[in-house]
């Protein structure tokens, strides 16, 4: 048995498409296909049900993935370790979020500060941020609602209120905060559904007791913006954002609380390179000290 093949059953159980795989491996799938065979042939039994062209991991593959999964964490987490007591690496982090813009600040804060390490960030759903720290893709995820999965560590470093925005000249534009019940009966510009702000923004409605009546789904909050320019409904914002936003009122929202909170997230069992913890670190402190308007 190779690492090798440990590696390439890997990558064809998660995407159980044999020519997927092999692409993304960069190898022929006729190779791909042999490994794989060679693999199940030292093992003695079948890791693949087969019908045609179709591949679909089975109880022996299952079982089989979990502890390769945990060999070649442990193997990577090694070499990183070798590599950080060595200081052989000027320091890598990998890094997803679910969106960039909230960070840009912080992100280029960092970097200025910590020139020799070499950040990738990736932009991920929630799902994908879990399943990348389990497999080691990632080292770190910036997540809201914060995650709660046995063997995810996390510390969370923002909370943030979300307002509500109106457009110019409407009723309640004079106004600097409300009940969320009060607007039960107003039109509202959304984010679409599958986004975690969507799902927190329908929440707060229904602890307010009603369900939005919505006019307008988008993907971004910049779509938002351009939408309750046009007077069409309402919408909420996340704070960060609405004080940038000098165009339409922004309303603080006292019933319900209507906050979100971000979370910093890693592998608890999982070895850390030193950069992956000064990044960390990094990013706890420099919100403390926005918060107490200490300079980061």
């Amino acid at each position: 048995m190779e690492l090798l093949q440990l590696q390439y059953f890997r990558k064809v159980a998660h995407l159980e498409h044999m020519t997927k795989a092999a692409q993304e491996l960069h190898i022929a799938q006729p190779a791909l296909s042999k490994t794989i065979a060679r693999l199940e042939e030292d093992l003695g039994v079948p890791l693949f049900d087969r019908k045609g062209r179709q591949i679909r991991l089975n109880t022996f593959g299952e079982a089989f993935l979990k502890k390769v999964e945990a060999a070649l964490t442990l193997l990577e987490d090694g070499r990183r370790e070798v590599i950080d007591l060595a200081g052989m690496e000027r320091g890598r982090v990998f890094l997803a979020t679910t969106t960039h813009k909230c960070f840009t600040d912080l992100i280029g804060s960092f970097l200025a500060q910590h020139p020799d390490v070499q950040l990738r960030i990736i932009q991920a759903s929630t799902e994908e941020k879990v399943q990348q720290l389990f497999t080691g893709e990632i080292d770190l995820c910036i997540t809201f609602p914060p995650i709660e999965r046995q063997g995810i560590a996390g510390i969370s470093f923002l909370t943030e209120e979300i307002v509500l925005a109106v457009p110019p000249g409407h009723r309640l534009a004079n106004r600097t905060s409300i009940a969320l019940a009060e607007v039960a009966n107003e039109p509202f510009i959304c984010i679409k559904e599958g986004n975690p702000f969507r799902a927190m923004t329908d929440e707060f409605c229904r602890q307010a007791g009603f369900a939005p009546h919505i006019v307008c789904e988008v993907d971004e909050h910049s779509a938002v913006s351009h939408f309750i320019r046009t007077g069409i409904g309402i919408a909420f914002f996340p704070e960060s954002i609405g004080d940038k936003i000098t165009s339409f009122p922004t309303i603080r929202i006292d019933q319900p609380v209507c906050q979100r909170t971000y979370q910093i997230s890693w592998l608890r069992d999982r070895y850390l390179s030193k950069a992956a913890q000064t990044f960390r670190e990094y990013v706890v402190s420099y919100f403390a000290e926005l918060k107490t308007g200490t300079s980061p």
